[in-house]
């Protein structure tokens, strides 16, 4: 119960994730706002855990109005937002990838967790009691080893970098209390990575080629990096801001060697 009494928001919650860290940070005694574009799915995990939904895209600029009166109207405060919505889908290498392509995944991944941003300290500066509140990047390994067939998504994950470590500054600079951070997961074992396993000609082939990826020779779980999001929401990480942390199982850490 690290987060009991405290607010959160959640990008991209109906899967993955996104939909585990609500689950865990209603476990850990917060109260829950998280959006996404399933609404099936997200009406599904609102009535199971308690949380509320609100079917919206990361970016579309003026839905966040509504989702910050929201949350102004129903809880008061925001104390956490986790910007976790993206996607690679359609992306591809700098020669092939198209002006269309670009511009949309720039608008979901890197504009979408400005937006997120910068609500979230809107209203942390307002907080009852003073500003106060975490904002967490949901970045990528691939801010550290981009891929050449993916360079949309490995300049946007990069850039959630200086995204989490100019909105630190701008909230120190302020006088807030508001810390931003950005997380960079390695393979994790969502449902989207089963399912290119599961659809795999050789589903255990595919699997230890997943696995392989990192030196401790598995996946993530999605669990695991949703304890990395309780813990920078918590006030146990009360002096931790404009901060990058791996959770990729030592997968940028250095070469495995021969």
């Amino acid at each position: 119960m690290r987060l009991e009494n405290k607010v959160a928001f959640i990008t991209g919650g109906t899967s993955g994730i996104g939909k585990a860290t609500v689950f865990r940070l209603i476990d850990e005694g917060a109260k829950v706002v998280f959006t996404g574009r399933k609404e099936e799915a997200g009406k599904a995990i609102a009535e199971k855990c308690g949380a509320t939904f609100i079917k919206h895209e990361v970016q579309d600029a003026p839905g966040y109005d509504a989702i910050a009166k929201e949350i102004e109207t129903k809880f008061g405060r925001l104390d956490i937002a986790f910007a976790n919505a993206g996607t690679e889908a359609g992306d591809t290498n700098v020669e092939d990838i198209s002006l269309e392509t670009w511009n949309s995944l720039i608008a979901i991944n890197l504009t979408g967790a400005m937006l997120t941003a910068q609500m979230a300290m809107r209203l942390m500066r307002k907080n009852p009691g003073g500003s106060s509140g975490s904002i967490i990047l949901n970045s990528s390994m691939n801010a550290h080893i981009p891929m050449g067939n993916f360079v949309t998504y490995s300049t946007t994950k990069g850039a959630h970098i200086a995204l989490a470590k100019s909105v630190a500054m701008h909230s120190a600079n302020q006088s807030l209390n508001v810390r931003c951070n950005a997380i960079h997961p390695g393979v994790v074992e969502t449902e989207m990575i089963k399912g290119v396993i599961d659809r795999a000609e050789d589903s255990v082939a595919a699997r230890a080629q997943f696995e392989g990826m990192a030196p401790l020779q598995r996946m993530a779980s999605v669990e695991e990096i949703a304890g990395l999001v309780v813990y920078l929401s918590s006030d146990e990480a009360s002096f931790i801001s404009g901060a990058s942390y791996n959770i990729d199982g030592a997968t940028t850490a250095g070469m495995m060697g021969v």
